[in-house]
């Protein structure tokens, strides 16, 4: 997988992770729809809800199988000079892939909700 095929997976794994949310968006709206009666919003809005958690299932699956083309590819090429490797990283907007100490923060389960 060359950088530019990462670069497309990402886009496409940001893109699925936005259709997610969406769908548990659109559940969320059948709940606050006061037209609909609640048994029927209810209904509605769970089958919206589990078709959005769902597709965690493959956006995880792609995630950890960019992370395991990426790690293989680390492997296989070195880095003639680290500290512009290092400037790639640094370069970024997000402070969680910016900031290594920030690198993972999602792992530590917390139960506290963050909206970006």
């Amino acid at each position: 997988m060359s950088l530019a095929k990462l670069a497309i997976e990402l886009e496409e794994t940001a893109r699925q992770t936005a259709e997610m949310v969406d769908r548990v968006n659109d559940g969320l709206a059948v709940l606050m729809d006061d037209s609909v009666s609640c048994k029927t919003a209810r209904d509605e809005a769970i089958r919206k809800i589990i078709i959005g958690l769902q597709m965690q299932d493959r956006i995880q699956q792609r995630c950890d199988n960019m992370a395991g083309a990426s790690r293989r590819m680390a492997e296989m090429v070195e880095i003639a000079d680290r500290v512009e490797a290092e400037d790639v990283w640094a370069g970024l907007n997000l402070d969680e892939l910016r900031k290594p100490n920030l690198s993972g923060v999602a792992q530590r389960n917390n139960d506290d909700v963050e909206l970006f």
